[in-house]
Parts: C-alpha cells; sequence; structure tokens
C-alpha cells in the first residue's frame, strides 16, 4: 500500500496545551496506516545542501525562544532510521541534489511538537532533512525524487504553518478570529490545493491575495511543496483535514491521497 503524503501546520511548543488541535492531529494519524518510518521536513531547518539529520536517537533541537521551562523539558526519543536514510541518499543522488548528513542534528519543534501528538509511543523511526532552498520548485524536484518511499510505508510529512506572520498577531488569545489577511491567503489556498492548481501554488507570493503578509519570509509554506512534489506524478486527490485557526494564524493541514 502506497502511503499518503501530508502537509501540516505544526504550531508552536503551546500546542500541546489546545485540546482541539491536539485531539484532531489524534484522530488524524489514528486514521493512517501504520507508517514503517517518517520522513519529515520541517520550516525550521534550512541548510545547502540538502542535510540528513540524526540516525540514532540524540537530544531534540529546543528551537524557540520566552516560553517557560515546561516546553524546554519535552522529549521524544523516537528511533533512528538509518534504512531510511540510506533510501534517500540514493533517491537524491544525481546532479544537482548533493547531500550531506548532520549525524548530531535532532528533530526540532516543527517536527517533535506535531509527532508528540500523532505517534505518542515515540515507536515510528523518524528522519528529518533540511531544505536546500525556498525555491518551490527546487522543493518540488525533492518530492518527487522522494516519492518512491511512500510504496515501502514511509509516510513523508512536510510540516510549516499555512499562515505565518507572528509579526502581526499577539498571543493573547488562541481563538481570536482570524485578520483579514489570514484567511484570505487560506481560503485561495485550499481552493488552489482542492483544484490541485500547483502553478499558482508555486507563485503564491503574486497569485494569492494578501501573500506576502501571510508569508513575509516564505518557510513554513516551503514543506507544501515537498508534499505536492511527492504526491503530484500519480495525481493523487487532496483533501484538508484540518482547518480553523490559532492565534489568527491558518492552521490548515492537508493529505494528499
Amino acid at each position: 500500500m502506497s502511503m499518503p503524503v501530508l502537509y501540516l501546520s505544526h504550531g508552536a511548543p503551546p500546542l500541546a496545551d489546545d485540546q482541539v488541535w491536539t485531539a484532531q492531529l489524534a484522530t488524524w494519524s489514528a486514521d493512517l496506516p501504520k507508517p514503517k518510518a517518517i520522513l519529515i521536513v520541517s520550516a525550521h531547518w534550512e541548510n545547502a545542501p540538502l542535510t540528513l539529520g540524526a540516525t540514532t536517537t540524540v537530544p531534540l533541537v529546543y528551537d524557540f525562544w520566552g516560553f517557560p521551562d515546561r516546553y524546554y523539558t519535552v522529549t521524544y526519543s523516537a528511533p533512528g532510521a538509518p534504512e531510511l536514510a540510506a533510501s534517500v541518499r540514493k533517491l537524491l543522488a544525481g546532479p544537482g541534489m548533493p547531500v550531506h548528513e548532520d549525524p548530531a542534528r535532532g528533530l526540532d519543534h516543527g517536527a517533535y511538537v506535531p509527532l508528540v501528538e500523532m505517534y505518542p509511543d515515540a515507536d515510528v523511526p523518524v528522519l528529518q532533512i533540511s531544505m536546500p532552498s525556498l525555491d518551490p520548485t527546487v522543493l518540488m524536484e525533492v518530492g518527487r525524487r522522494l516519492a518512491p518511499l511512500r510504496d515501502e510505508g514511509v509516510l513523508i510529512i512536510g510540516s510549516g504553518f499555512f499562515t505565518h506572520n507572528l509579526s502581526k498577531i499577539t498571543m493573547a488569545d488562541p481563538a481570536v478570529p482570524a485578520p483579514s489577511w489570514s484567511a484570505e491567503f487560506d481560503i485561495w489556498g485550499q481552493e488552489a490545493l482542492a483544484s490541485r492548481d500547483f502553478d499558482s501554488l508555486i507563485d503564491f507570493l503574486h497569485k494569492a491575495p494578501s501573500g506576502r503578509v501571510a508569508h513575509p519570509r516564505t518557510e513554513h509554506f516551503a514543506p507544501l511543496f515537498v508534499s505536492i512534489g511527492a504526491s503530484v506524478d500519480g495525481g493523487d486527490p487532496v483533501r484538508s483535514v484540518i482547518d480553523g485557526y490559532w492565534y489568527g494564524l491558518s492552521k490548515r493541514s492537508v493529505q494528499f491521497a
């Protein structure tokens, strides 16, 4: 069975306190086939050339500041995935796609925050890879090359945030209504995904309403293109599994096939 491909909005460490969102993530994973391994691309790791993270269990990367101490004591001791890393190296081998390794680089919060909710037993091997570029076409090619992993039981996850402009929000009330820029972009993005209008999605900064406000820097939308690339050749149907807003940011998360 070919595994689906996900793009999810990963939240920040306080996601763990949101009973609605954590339940949505847990329900989602329960509806998926149990993966043999997880390959995750997070908004919080940009490194060129493309780099493979740790293939053994190493400490998490607490790549955030100013939160209460309890968020820095979270652990997630998922097994490493050396066999998956070897497969990734083979699939990415070729012109224009060098691969490096960082054996000490643990999972960052874009990876472990959602995985704690989706696979709390930490019994699925996880490999994180970096984004070598924020160029959507480059990331789609990464996804295309990695697509065969789906037939090996690997769950490919792009982890970002469907809208992400922290300078335009305040972390006072997670239930605050979405500002117009976030709602406009979310609706446009949902419609573009539903119609598989990937050309418009690639050019989202120009095509989407409020594109540059919703993503003043594009690293949180970028993982979506790895997910699209891993699904596009098969023409997989796409559906939104989680929608709504968190502190005004769109938490839309989608599944391909």
